[in-house]
Formats: C-alpha cells, sequence, structure tokens
C-alpha cells in the first residue's frame, strides 16, 4: 500500500513538473495534411469540373478590359458572341497541366524557417483576413468602428497566438480615409507588429511598388522582399455571377507580372449571385476561379496562384450571407476538394460565425466551419482568427479562442500514430499487473506532451475548482489573456529601419503611442 501511494505521488509529480515545463503546442505544428474529408465522389468531380470548362467555354466573363484583352486573346482566349471572354477547354486544360503546385510564403527575421509557410495541395495553415469593419469592444458588448490602431493591435495579438500561422487585415482602417494613406498605412502596422508571413490586399495597383519598399525596410534592405516574398497579394478579381472586377483584377495582373504569389478570394452567393443548388453554386465557382488561375498562366506560366474557391451561403429569407451554416461547411469542404482535384494549393474562407459574441453559437458554428474545411485538405483557412457577426466584426478575446481551437483542431488533423511502441502491449501488461494504473509510467511521462495538446482557456477542472476560483466563463479567460498580450507586447519589426519608413511614407501611428496599449 505504501509503495503504491509513493508511486501515485512521485507521479503526480513529475507529471506537474512536465507539463508547467510544456507550451501546450508540442503535439501539433503548422502545415500538417488535411483530405480525409471528402464530401464529392471521384465521378462528382469529374462532373463538377467538366461543368466548369464548359461554362468558362461558352459563357465566358464579361466586364473585361482592354489591357486583359491584350494579355490573353494572343494566347488562345476568345470572345464569343456575347463579347464574353472565354477560355476554351483545350487551352484550360494544358494551363491546368502546367500550373505551379506549390511555393513559400516566408517568415522574416528571427522567425524565418521555423514559420515559413509550404502552401501544397493539403498542407493546413490558419491564416487571418477579413476586414472587418467594427471591433468588438468586450467590456461594453458594443461594437465599434474598427481603426489603424487596431490593426496594429490584433497584430501584435497574433505574434503571440502559436496556433495562427498567417497575418491579414482583419479589420478595416475606417479612420483613414485616403486611399494611399490608408494602404500603407495598413502595411506599415501588420509589418511593425510580427514577422509571420501575411496575406494583404491594395485598394489601386499603384500602390503596389510602394508596398514592396516597405516589405524591403522590412526585410532587411532594397530587394530583400523579392528574395523571399513573406507576404501574398489578395483581392477579388470576379464580381459573380461570371463578370470582373477592375480594381482587383489589375491587381492579380500586376502580381502575375511580378511573379508573385497571387492570392484570391472568389465568393459567389448561393442563392443570390450563384444558382440555389449546392452542385450550382460549386460549378460557378470553380469556373470563376478556373478563370483568374487561366489569366495569371498566361500572364507568366507557372506563376503561383492560390485556387481559392470561396462559395457564399445565403440565408434566402432574408437575403442575407450566413457565414456558419452546415451549408456553408459542406460546400466549402467541397470547393477545396477540388482544389486538390486539381492539385493546387487552396484557401477558403471559414470560421465566419453569425454569432454576435463568443457564445454557444460561435462555438457550433465555428467547430462546424474549421473542422471540415481542415479535414477537406485546405492548405489555408482564411477568416480563422477573431471574426464575429458574419465578417463585419472582429475580437480581441475571440481572436484568442481561435487560436486555441486551432491547436486543439491541428491534433484531429495529425491522426493516430500506429507502431509497436505507440501500440503499447507491454506497457498495458506491466501497468495493468502493477499498480494497477498508468499515472507516472516513463511510457506515460515521454508522451505526455507529445500526445496531447493541453489547452489554456478551455476549463477541464471539477465543478468545485470552478466554483472556487471564481465562476469565470470562456469570454473572462479569454480577456485576460488577450489583456496580458497586448498590456507588455509591443514590437516594432522595422527596428533601425522605422526612421526610413516615416520618412518615405504617410504613418499615422505615433511610435511612442505605440509603446503603450491604447486608450
Amino acid at each position: 500500500m505504501t509503495e503504491t501511494t509513493t508511486r501515485k505521488r512521485g507521479g503526480r509529480a513529475a507529471r506537474k513538473a512536465i507539463r508547467a515545463a510544456a507550451t501546450g503546442n508540442e503535439a501539433v505544428r503548422a502545415g500538417l495534411p488535411g483530405g480525409r474529408y471528402q464530401p464529392l465522389k471521384e465521378t462528382d468531380m469529374a462532373q463538377v469540373h467538366s461543368a466548369a470548362l464548359t461554362v468558362l467555354a461558352r459563357t465566358g466573363l464579361a466586364d473585361h478590359t482592354p489591357e486583359l484583352l491584350d494579355l490573353v486573346l494572343p494566347k488562345g482566349a476568345e470572345l464569343n458572341d456575347h463579347g464574353r471572354l472565354c477560355f476554351p477547354r483545350a487551352l484550360m486544360e494544358d494551363l491546368l497541366a502546367a500550373a505551379a503546385r506549390e511555393f513559400y510564403v516566408w517568415a522574416r527575421g528571427d522567425r524565418m524557417g521555423k514559420d515559413d509557410m509550404h502552401c501544397t495541395a493539403q498542407n493546413v495553415y490558419f491564416a487571418n483576413s477579413g476586414t472587418a469593419v467594427t471591433t468588438y469592444e468586450a467590456e461594453t458588448r458594443t461594437y465599434r468602428p474598427s481603426t489603424l490602431r487596431d490593426i496594429y493591435d490584433f497584430t501584435r495579438l497574433v505574434d503571440r497566438l502559436d496556433n495562427i500561422h498567417m497575418l491579414g487585415d482583419t479589420v478595416l482602417a475606417t479612420d483613414v480615409t485616403d486611399d494611399f494613406a490608408h494602404d500603407m498605412n495598413m502595411v506599415y502596422a501588420i509589418l511593425a507588429g510580427s514577422q509571420k508571413p501575411a496575406c494583404l490586399t491594395f485598394r489601386d495597383r499603384a500602390h503596389i511598388p510602394h508596398a514592396i519598399r516597405l516589405f524591403d525596410l522590412a526585410s532587411g534592405g532594397e530587394g530583400r522582399f523579392l528574395e523571399k516574398p513573406s507576404v501574398v497579394f489578395g483581392g477579388c478579381p470576379v464580381v459573380s455571377p461570371l463578370r470582373f472586377g477592375r480594381e482587383n483584377l489589375e491587381i492579380m495582373i500586376d502580381t502575375a507580372k511580378l511573379g508573385l504569389t497571387v492570392d484570391l478570394a472568389v465568393p459567389p452567393q448561393a442563392g443570390a449571385t450563384a444558382p440555389a443548388t449546392l452542385a450550382g453554386t460549386l460549378v460557378q465557382t470553380v469556373a470563376e476561379t478556373l478563370a483568374c488561375v487561366a489569366i495569371v498562366n498566361l500572364i507568366a506560366p507557372g506563376c503561383p496562384v492560390n485556387f481559392a474557391a470561396w462559395p457564399f451561403i445565403t440565408d434566402l429569407r432574408t437575403g442575407s450571407f450566413t457565414g456558419g451554416s452546415g451549408e456553408q461547411a459542406l460546400i466549402s469542404a467541397a470547393a477545396v476538394q477540388m482544389g486538390n482535384f486539381y492539385n493546387l494549393p487552396t484557401s477558403v474562407g471559414c470560421g465566419m460565425t453569425d454569432a454576435k459574441l463568443p457564445d454557444a453559437q460561435y462555438g457550433l458554428e465555428k467547430s462546424l466551419t474549421f473542422a471540415l474545411a481542415a479535414h477537406a485538405g485546405a492548405n489555408r483557412l482564411c477568416e480563422f482568427g477573431g471574426m464575429l457577426g458574419s465578417l463585419m466584426g472582429c475580437s480581441f478575446e475571440s481572436m484568442v479562442i481561435d487560436d486555441e481551437a486551432g491547436g486543439m483542431l491541428l491534433r484531429t488533423l495529425r491522426g493516430i500514430e500506429v507502431s509497436d511502441e505507440t501500440l503499447a502491449v507491454d506497457v498495458i501488461h506491466d501497468c495493468a499487473v502493477d499498480p494497477g494504473h498508468f499515472l507516472g509510467n516513463p511510457h506515460t511521462l515521454g508522451y505526455m506532451n507529445t500526445e496531447f495538446v493541453y489547452p489554456n482557456l478551455m476549463d477541464r477542472e471539477r465543478t468545485d475548482t470552478w466554483e472556487n476560483a471564481g465562476k469565470t466563463d470562456l469570454m473572462t479567460r479569454a480577456r485576460t489573456k488577450s489583456d496580458a498580450i497586448l498590456d507588455s507586447h509591443f514590437p516594432n519589426y522595422f527596428g533601425a529601419a522605422d526612421a526610413q519608413a516615416r520618412a518615405e511614407f504617410p504613418i499615422l501611428l505615433d511610435a511612442e503611442t505605440m509603446k503603450t496599449r491604447a486608450a
């Protein structure tokens, strides 16, 4: 009896020591493969593919520009009798066969190497984006217009969150109305706040060279950005149904000419700007996305481009977009599966809950859309962190909750490794005979941190322990964690180049104010 008690105490002390030294993330990593969930059969994918090519060859896209026609008509694209830009089936098959199958988005500075993103058909990463127009204030439970300072604050928060792998402009700087000033300050705030890879968009193609100058300053000097690009350029070049949006089309063209990774999003809404049937919406989304893939490859063969089919769902009772429905989770996974059908890196919007604060609806909708997209093999799950209210708002507390959920989700992606060691037949025998449990066993201690993810926000304590500790809920704990980071972490990764950036660009964030928490 004494021997057993001693073992229990020794095992508990050892477990506590190991857990205290753990970060909670040893069991997972960025870039784990997905692809196990496949809502479409092989025959379904072949039919969707064929239908999409028919749409591209017969219907085509409207609102093209003379510049675009000059680039693609001499290389095999055509205008039909309706004056719409079409892509013949044989041309599409050739372009898809030669399209880039992988690319890297590099981290900067000290993060280079460990936080680089290797984008392939099924490596899964969690990426921020969204450009929400409001920020949620937990203290008053209200939304206010988002600001430039919010962009910096959300970025420096994510800089300390392990399971959000890519930065983005999660909110809009509504307090900066000039287009050039907005874009340069958005870029500055994100580059100052973290060295993780980023995905950004711009309001005008003319801003791209200026942004690259800022990228160079943040990357160590002139030309350094193009050596190892740490940013991909996004936007929505298609306005559904089957029309081009000029501003983002121009950005896509210029990005391809530079040979940089073209990141795009094609978001038709079922029943509103696409057919009401999920299959019909999928066909149109694939066709619109393939049109962008074709244009990029006609401009610069083999230029990396993301297959970013982002079909959205409409609540046809009201006509409003719904980001958290079961149909949204399903069709997003199907769109990812189509990208994998072409063996192209993919992105998809998910985590776009319709809930207005982190509540039960929030948890249900986020977990559903996150899990299906990740297990379908989305290369990048976008809109990942912090989004609320159907992409209209973003929350600091929600960001840290989503980060913790990301670790748990990555663990499901990793799956179960089966070997003689993990099957543990001899360990089962020894522990069953004596002492009758596995606590403190070397096998248990050896796998404690590599087999399990240990969340900090999710409550796993006994009910009486929870009551004695103040009966806190998830939102309260999330606010404590986000406040701890935002009250202490004030990076400026421009370093010595910050003065040069401020001399060349109309930077509105005051250098001294950036060192303290915004009022």
